[in-house]
């Protein structure tokens, strides 16, 4: 996974408002992948998190799959 890909978390974030399936944007790779920045915005283009996250806490977009929203107010 490189800068700028889109990445689907797999699993909820604890004290946080991220759950599994949210999409996000890489923004930096740290020491050759062994940890991510990636920052996940609503679909108007606010930000709602930035976290660092372990490889196996995200993986890649696949071209089979569909976007879905859910409200980040609707808790």
């Amino acid at each position: 996974m490189s800068e700028f890909d889109l990445v689907v978390l797999q699993e909820d974030i604890a004290n946080s408002r991220l759950k599994a399936g949210d999409v996000g944007t890489i923004l930096t790779v740290y020491s050759d992948g062994k940890a991510f920045e990636v920052e996940f915005v609503t679909l108007t283009g606010e930000a709602v998190a930035v976290e660092t996250l372990l490889p196996h806490q995200i993986r890649g977009v696949r071209a089979s799959e569909v976007m879905a929203v859910r409200d980040m107010a609707v808790q």
